[in-house]
Parts: C-alpha cells; structure tokens; sequence
C-alpha cells in the first residue's frame, strides 16, 4: 500500500491506494486562511502539521497501514516557511495568492537574468519576491532565516526530518535553473540567499528521506519507509491523471485554475505569463496557464448571496449562449495573460433581467473566459493539446465543462468515479520511489464520458470572450 498527502490551501488530503492503485482509503481535514491585510494571504505550518496528523489518523482507523510501502508528497506552490537554525517557524507561512511582494516582483523581474534562468516571469505569487519583501520589510525575521521550505516541504521535514525539495515545486520560486534542474547561484545571490539556505533537490519520483520512528509508531507504520520527493499540486495532478506525455493535459476548477499541458522538453516562453516548469518525473517538463479565482470566484459569489456553490449549478438546466452581464474573475489579480497584481473583478452589463440564474452563468462564463485566455497563451508557444481531462472541485458542474469544451473547441474527459488528483498522483510517486518504477505508472484513468463542443454556441462563445477581453483591458486601466 501507498499514501498520498496533498497539502492544499483550504484543505488536506489523504488517500491510500494498494499495488494495483486502487483507492482503499481516504480523509480530508480542514484548513483556514488569515488575511490580515489587503492582499495578504498567510498560514500557520503547524496547522499543516495538525492537519496531517488528523488525516493519518483517519486513514489508520480506517484501514491498517502496516503495510505501507511508500508515502508521496503534493502541496500548494510557492509558499514561504521560514525556518531558523533551531527549525523552528519564524512567522506564518506566505501562501501562493498573497501579492503583497508585487513591487519586488516587478524589480526583479526586470532583472533579465530572472526569465533567462528560471523560463518564466517573476510573478508577486512566487516564492524569491516573498522573501525580497521579507527582507525589505522584516529584517530581523530575514536575517534568521536558515531553510526556505515550500509547504508540503515543511511537511516532509516533520515527516523524515530532512529538508528536501523536488524539481516540479522548485520550479515555482524563481530560483531554479528549469532547464537544468537546479538552484541557480546567481538568482539566489541576487536575493540575499544562498544554496545553503535552500533544501537539497531531488526527483518527484525518488526516495527523499525515510519516515520518523516517532511518526511511524503513532499511526502504525512502519519506521524508515521512503517518502517521494512527491510534486507540486499540478505536476501531482499531472501525474495522477496521467498527463505525463505531449499534448496530454488538464484542466483544473480548484479554488484557482489551472490549464495543464504536457510538453516535448523544455520550451519557455515568459512573455505570454505561461509557467514553463519541470514535471514530477525525470527530463520532463510541462506548461501552465494559471488563474487565481476559479471555484474561489463561484465560492465568493455563493457567499455574496447566502447559497452554496452546488446550489447555484444545479438548477442551470442545458448550455445557454453568454448574456449581457460580464464576470471578471480577478479577486485578487491575475496571472495569465495579465501578470498584474493590481487588477480586480468587476459585473459588468447588470440589468433588471441579471438575475440569480444569470448572474451564476455571468460567472461561470468569466472563469470560462480566462482559462479561454491560458488556452491561447498556451497556443502561442507552440504547445498543443489533443487530450483534455476535467478535474477539480467544479468539474462537478456539468454546464460549466459544456462551457469549457465550446470556448476551447474541444472535447473534455471526465473520469469514472474517483479522484484522479494531486492526493492520487502523489500516492503513485510514493509508489514509484518505493518500487523503482516510473511513468509507464501514470496512466491515464478510465473515461466515464466525454464532454462534447456545442457547435450551436461556438460562435457565441468566441464572440462572449472577445467582449470579455474587451472588458479586461477597459479593467485594468480602472484599477
């Protein structure tokens, strides 16, 4: 058997699948964000700790884990836990929708050298500006700091008490050399840092420490069991739903969104805000499209009008043609294609006819709309995708994959029962680094159904998201 552990922002995850990767067990255990300030977003590592103790927990009530081969790793990116010398927490984690460190980011990514090295801009969500900002405006917590550690990282240490890190989250902070697979000295030199501050790298798919004795009595275990260098959450996803090979992807309706391609080799491309970053398994890398409100936008309209995001979907009926009103996801900035910090959501066209049903679709179309814009950022680098899979919270929403396959002309897959996500896809790395083996593991799952194109709205669609650009740029000059 063989445990996966996804550290999300506002949940943790736990599955144990058995040799033939078949989900045996599985718990999920809360987690809270604080936002102190405007553009803050920050979390308490020993929450993760807690988190992970409540699922392990869980997961041994439910099944024994003796027989536990292997344990993988998957985390939110680019998160900053700061650690001093003793390994103690030096102040809460700066979580990846924080953008605060926007005018660090923009200096620095006006340093050439950051693109050059790293395939990608330096975005105000990444992990390198975080610390510039720390550095800039809490000396005193920088000038102790000893490990940076990424968030499932933080985990790792409590689990085998070794600092690693592994390619596909690394790729994240703007201090790897993506291309070569390794921290660069000079970007790290740039920031104050140095090699020796940052965690030893491995591969997703290989043995990064053996588990605490500590940890192993507590939840039956066995003491020494290899934990994977494991992924970031979409390289887990990646490899959970078998995206591991060009033209295979994703696409993702978590709290953010993510447009997720498999790609031939390394191919960076920082001028359209695609992410170009290693994948899990060895020379292999992939390329995102990213939005930072996904089912987080449907959440926050829920909110606004005292129903839940299930409850405003499931009377939508058929796919209907965009209206009038526009929804502009950007509730805490953009990604791709803006890289802008600054710009927020908007309604736009509300009329006395924008009721709740319309007001809904508005925002399932806007969400719609912006991973429409991954998708032709992606084209513009030459990356293709022929294979689609629906994964993530809101591919429970029928009317928005319809929506998702006409806006991208192209058919979406939705996988039989279970979850083939970043918990899934860190369990197979675990089994992968306790067997050896490799990504002829990552298969694809079996396909329940096939979310097909309306060729009756495509024209509609294309015209919706021409109104919608329309509107980001008229936006972004409000903001």
């Amino acid at each position: 058997m063989y445990i996966g552990l996804d550290l999300g922002t506002s949940g943790l995850k736990g599955v144990v699948i058995d040799d033939a990767q078949a989900v045996l067990a599985e718990a999920t255990a809360p987690l809270q964000v604080s936002r102190p300030q405007p553009g803050w977003s920050e979390q308490s590592p020993s929450d993760w700790v807690a988190a992970a103790e409540a699922v392990l927990a869980a997961l041994a009530a439910e099944t024994d884990l003796s027989a536990v081969a292997g344990i993988g790793l998957s985390g939110q990116m680019h998160g900053a836990t700061l650690i001093d010398r003793s390994g103690d927490v030096l102040r809460p984690a700066i979580l990846w929708n924080d953008t605060r460190s926007f005018a660090e980011a923009a200096e620095m990514d006006a340093d050439p050298q950051f693109r050059a090295v790293t395939g990608n801009i330096v975005f105000p969500g990444f992990t390198a500006p975080k610390l510039a900002w720390v550095a800039r405006n809490e000396p005193q917590v920088f000038d102790r700091v000893a490990k940076v550690l990424l968030p499932k990282d933080y985990l790792r240490l409590w689990l085998t008490g070794e600092a690693v890190a592994e390619m596909s989250d690394a790729a994240g902070t703007s201090w790897l050399d993506t291309g070569a697979r390794d921290w660069s000295d000079d970007l790290l030199a740039a920031t104050g840092l140095s090699r020796g501050q940052m965690p030893v790298l491995v591969e997703g798919s290989e043995v990064s420490g053996g588990l605490r004795r500590e940890i192993a009595e507590r939840f039956g275990l066995r003491a020494g069991l290899p934990v994977a260098g494991g992924a970031g959450d979409n390289a887990a996803a990646g490899i959970g739903c078998g995206a591991v090979s060009a033209g295979s992807g994703f696409v993702s309706l978590g709290t953010s969104g993510v447009l997720f391609a498999s790609t031939e080799g390394y191919a960076p491309a920082p001028e359209t805000a695609v992410h170009t970053f290693c994948h899990a398994l060895p020379g292999r890398w992939h390329q995102m499209g990213v939005i930072l409100a996904a089912t987080d936008s449907l959440n926050w309209f829920a909110g606004l009008v005292g129903s839940d995001a299930a409850g405003l979907t499931a009377g939508l009926g058929p796919l209907q043609a965009p209206g009038k009103t526009l929804f502009l996801p950007y509730l805490g900035g953009e990604r791709t294609p803006w890289n802008d910090a600054k710009v927020r959501g908007a309604f736009l066209g509300l009329g006395h006819a924008t009721d709740r049903a319309a007001a809904t679709r508005a925002v399932l179309e806007g969400v719609t709309f912006a991973l429409k814009d991954c998708r032709d950022a992606l084209a513009a680098t030459g990356t293709r995708l022929d294979h689609l899979l629906a994964v993530g919270g809101g591919a429970k929403s029928d009317y928005w994959l319809s929506a998702l396959a006409t806006a991208f002309d192209l058919p979406i897959a939705v996988p039989a029962e279970g979850d083939f996500g970043a918990a899934f896809g860190a369990a197979r790395l675990g089994l992968m680094a306790a067997t050896g083996a490799g990504a002829e593991l990552a298969t694809r799952p079996p396909i329940a159904r096939m979310v097909e194109p309306d060729p009756d709205l495509r024209a509609a669609f294309a015209e919706g998201h021409a109104r919608y650009r329309d509107a980001a740029i008229a936006i972004r000059r409000l903001t």
